[in-house]
């Protein structure tokens, strides 16, 4: 199964440990965790479904490259992280 792991920072606002999941796509293991945790889509998606602007999930290592379905392929080796920018100065 892929392994998914959130950011500290938003460990320290959400559970969200780093685990395996089901799932054939990146969207496949989102929603796997959001089942666990519903507070944890408004963090990453938005209203639409879509990859919040400040948000990047890497899929072994590399962007993914459809931000609106995340539908990137994944396979049971396959490493997703979800990874949400700080602003500020």
């Amino acid at each position: 199964m892929p392994r998914i792991a959130f950011t500290p920072h938003l460990k320290r606002h959400l559970d969200c440990p780093e685990r395996e999941v089901p799932g054939t796509s990146v969207r496949d293991a989102l929603e796997a965790v959001f089942r666990d945790n519903p507070k944890l889509r408004g963090y990453i998606l938005d209203d639409r479904g879509v990859v919040r602007q400040h948000v990047m999930i890497f899929l072994n290592g590399q962007p993914i490259l459809d931000r609106h379905t995340q539908s990137d392929a994944a396979n049971p080796d396959s490493e997703i992280f979800v990874m949400q920018a700080l602003s500020g100065g």
